[in-house]
């Protein structure tokens, strides 16, 4: 596997995903605890929701399952349009008071949708890698799956990595009903506002 040429980038890509995707909103989630920004609470609330199929996603590919490989794509796409998504939370934090979290958070925000929609264009050439055992199996595929393999080395050094890959399978399963029922029944009830009503 060492002559993929594209490791560092892929490296680099898992590196950019700790920090835009799980670091930075992390801290913000709690600044807008501590500022009682409750706009910016409730769309990082939402944001985690959502951004769970990253998780889930590492714990397919640490079980060697190709659907991660579509549950990666649909996480880049769904996270940027949960961080857009709601008419009341953009109001109420774009005409909210201004400051540092507001800037910093606003700032989070776009570079996370960009980084997510070029991260999903990246991802569409190995889709390949979730119809195709075969596929799967080829270095070019088995690069994504290093940077999860190692996260089970830190995080689960005794578990097997089948059990993972179920534990992944379980919360893919349960993340799609949700999604079903959000836009099955509450997008039609609340639109686009975050609030119910």
């Amino acid at each position: 596997m060492n002559d993929v040429w594209f490791r560092s980038l892929v490296w680099m890509d898992y590196r950019l995903a700790v920090l835009f995707t799980v670091l930075l909103p992390l801290v913000l989630l709690i600044w807008a605890f501590v500022q009682k920004a409750e706009g910016i609470q409730r769309l990082l609330t939402i944001y985690w929701r959502v951004s769970s199929l990253l998780v889930i996603t590492v714990y397919l590919m640490i079980g060697g399952f190709g659907v991660s490989f579509i549950s990666s794509l649909m996480a880049r796409i769904l996270i940027p349009i949960s961080l857009w998504f709601w008419i009341d939370l953009n109001d109420e934090i774009e005409y909210g008071s201004d400051g540092p979290l507001k800037f910093i958070f606003t700032s989070w925000r776009w570079a996370t949708s960009i980084y997510c929609l070029l991260g999903a264009l990246a991802t569409v050439p190995f889709l390949g890698c979730a119809f195709s055992e075969t596929a799967l199996k080829s270095s070019d595929c088995k690069v994504w799956l290093e940077a999860p393999l190692l996260f089970k080395d830190y995080f689960h050094p005794n578990t097997n990595t089948g059990f993972l890959g179920f534990l992944g399978i379980i919360g893919l399963i349960f993340y799609v009903l949700c999604l079903a029922y959000f836009v099955i029944v509450k997008l039609g009830k609340q639109g686009r506002t975050a609030a119910p009503q």
